[in-house]
């Protein structure tokens, strides 16, 4: 009785393991059903989308310090630090909670802080209305006309 059993289960599993697969389902964009039920695909993120994420301010304790790219820190200017972002570089730097925007030029590396993307002058701060919180979920792209903003001359001038 067991060896039949046994040489049963075998046959059963010998012809299972034969059988064809079942045929993976179209999937609705190339199904050719109803043209009105097709499945929109996810939109493409703009070329100038740099990604989002914490943004927070600096200014008070490092004003007139030198930041990375060499020039005095102005916390009453339209600045910013970034971690691959070129110096000298516009960037669009949007509030996803309120909406608002600012164009800050990067003229220093940062932020240190994990989960955070860019650290913006107190003046883009408040621009952005994010004073009161010290942080705010923000979405970043390169600006419109992808310019290199104007670095102060007598930073980069040699002395003649």
């Amino acid at each position: 009785m067991r060896g039949r059993t046994a040489l049963l289960f075998l046959g059963v599993g010998l012809f299972t393991g034969c059988a064809q697969r079942a045929a993976k389902p179209q999937s609705p964009e190339t199904s050719s059903g109803d043209e009105g039920a097709k499945v929109t695909r996810r939109e493409k993120m703009p070329r100038n989308y740099l990604g989002e994420g914490l943004a927070s301010f600096y200014g008070p304790g490092l004003h007139g310090r030198p930041t990375a790219s060499g020039e005095k820190f102005n916390q009453n200017a339209l600045t910013a630090a970034h971690r691959t972002a070129r110096f000298g570089s516009c960037v669009k730097v949007m509030n996803m909670e309120n909406g608002r925007e600012v164009e800050v030029r990067v003229n220093d590396r940062g932020p240190f802080v994990d989960g955070r993307i860019i650290d913006l002058s107190k003046a883009a701060a408040k621009q952005l209305d994010m004073l009161d919180k010290g942080l705010a979920r923000v979405r970043l792209y390169r600006c419109a006309s992808d310019r290199v903003s104007q670095v102060p001359v007598e930073f980069w001038a040699a002395p003649a």
